[in-house]
């Protein structure tokens, strides 16, 4: 996930601090004490995360484009100039733009906006620019919500009671919220010093980019690894009363299936798989795309110096062409696979499922897969002519029944007049009559629709006063009978509107 680092250049950001020590600090030098200490975690602990780094004032810079390389980022932190009044939404226009130009608007992208809580002035100013939202043309709108998934992190040089005391607070509230809400605003606690702004930045990495480790299991070896980036809480809607799923940190491989049985199944999310022994990037069957050459290690290397399951696995996975399922809580799976980079780079991946016991249904339960020593017969065949899935269900379902949908009012619209159409065809239609009623009036019962039955019951009344006087006088009765039915099952008699119940015609007898 990249990050843009967005640094305030205004002139408020120069304003002094006071310090007990002979040292003069300005609210810059605390900004960049704080992205520093980020970017040394980052560069220890992220190393394959791409950042960006974009300052502003009045206008937008791209200082430094997506790199893996913090040094260059440190550098231009440290050759930061000076500029003229804050206008936060140039900086938005900027970001959406370095993002889109190097990633889509597919890729999620974790923006960090650095600045004192100063709002600007007159036009540009982000109070001018949040209360002008509705009055914009199609070509000025606001940049936010971003076109990608965005999370950002609003990281205030100030303490909240400064930002109290102005609507900055409320503003910045508001802007966080039209980025879509997830993130958070970082205020610093407590005198403006550096102890503060390392708290503060402090509470930012263990929110955002504080490293998943985890140990990855296959019988009796094991490796410690790091996933990358770090999973998401995952909250099942059809749950009585959802929970966060959380990612457990003992990944235990139960098995290994072909690619081809596995297919391209929906996942929740993918994730780098990084040893923690090296925690480089590595060449060949190696866990990620190289930057800088002089520091790349080996898979061979790895292995002769220090055995690792990691790379054990990630070298077979790739020859053999199959997958890994790993189980990452109860009831929660996901598979690891090869990914090629480019002809001689690839990637340990993680892919997420849905959470359950069946997350994909041409494999069935997981629980109830096994090996295939302990099958009476090889399933795929003996000379692999074959194949177990997709799992056959025990029972056959029927796609040919006619289930009654109404996703448009025509839907509805053409049904009721099909019964018209047969009411005015009786006695000859009589079966047909009450096979497309009782469809109609088993689908308004199962959806609640009561109201229905009797607007339906009102229309058949009516068709039998508009009877002509050559109609067969088994008409009315047989309309009469439908239409008092129809009411009696809208009244929600238990007698009358049972599902299962079918309107039957009434008997006559005009023969004689």
């Amino acid at each position: 996930m990249p990050t843009v680092v967005v640094m305030d250049v205004s002139l408020s950001m120069t304003r002094p601090v006071s310090q007990e020590g002979s040292e003069e600090l300005q609210r810059k030098h605390l900004a960049v004490h704080g992205l520093t200490m980020l970017l040394e975690h980052m560069a220890a602990n992220y190393r394959l995360e791409f950042t960006s780094l974009v300052a502003f004032s009045s206008l937008w810079e791209l200082l430094v484009p997506f790199t893996r390389d913090y040094n260059t980022l440190q550098e231009a932190l440290s050759n930061l100039e000076d500029y003229d009044k804050t206008c936060i939404e140039s900086a938005l226009n900027g970001v959406s733009n370095v993002v889109q130009q190097e990633w889509g608007s597919s890729c999620p992208c974790q923006v960090v906006l650095v600045t004192d809580g100063s709002l600007g002035i007159g036009k540009g100013s982000l109070r001018h620019s949040l209360q002008t939202l509705k009055q914009r043309a199609d070509d000025k709108k606001f940049p936010l919500p971003f076109p990608f998934p965005t999370k950002m992190f609003i990281m205030c040089v100030a303490n909240a009671e400064e930002l109290q005391t102005t609507d900055a607070m409320d503003n910045l509230e508001e802007l966080l919220r039209l980025s879509g809400g997830e993130g958070q605003i970082f205020t610093m606690d407590g005198p403006l010093c550096l102890k503060s702004v390392q708290a503060m930045f402090g509470r930012l990495i263990e929110q955002a980019y504080s490293p998943f480790h985890a140990v990855l299991r296959c019988g009796n070896l094991s490796s410690d690894v790091q996933v990358f980036p770090r999973p998401e809480p995952v909250v099942v809607d059809d749950e009585v009363d959802p929970m966060p799923r959380v990612v457990n940190t003992d990944l235990e491989i139960v098995g290994f299936i072909e690619i081809g049985d596995i297919s391209s199944p929906p996942v929740t999310s993918r994730h780098l798989v990084l040893p923690i022994a090296v925690n480089k990037e590595v060449d060949d069957v190696g866990t990620g795309a190289a930057e800088e050459p002089e520091e790349e290690v080996s898979a061979s290397q790895m292995a002769g110096k220090s055995p690792n399951f990691c790379v054990l696995l990630h070298g077979s996975l790739k020859v053999e062409g199959m997958v890994a399922l790993v189980q990452l809580g109860p009831d929660w799976y996901g598979m690891l696979y090869s990914q090629a980079d480019s002809k001689k780079k690839s990637n340990l991946m993680v892919s997420l499922f849905e959470p359950g016991p069946e997350p994909l249904p041409w494999l069935g339960k997981v629980s109830q897969l096994g090996p295939i020593s302990e099958a009476m017969e090889n399933p795929y065949g003996e000379d692999d002519s074959k194949s177990p899935f997709p799992v056959q269900p025990q029972i056959k379902r029927s796609y040919a029944q006619n289930v009654t949908v109404w996703i448009k009012a025509s839907g509805l619209q053409t049904d009721v007049q099909k019964i018209l159409r047969n009411a005015r065809k009786l006695p000859e239609k009589t079966q047909t009559f009450y096979k497309e009623l009782n469809r109609l009036r088993k689908a308004a019962l199962a959806f609640g629709f009561r109201e229905l039955l009797k607007g339906v019951g009102d229309l058949l009344e009516r068709e039998c006063t508009l009877l002509p006087d050559s109609a067969h006088p088994d008409a009315a009765f047989q309309l009469s009978h439908a239409a008092k039915q129809l009411k009696l099952a809208s009244a929600g008699d238990s007698q009358y509107a049972a599902f299962d119940q079918n309107i039957a015609p009434m008997h006559t007898d005009f023969s004689s």
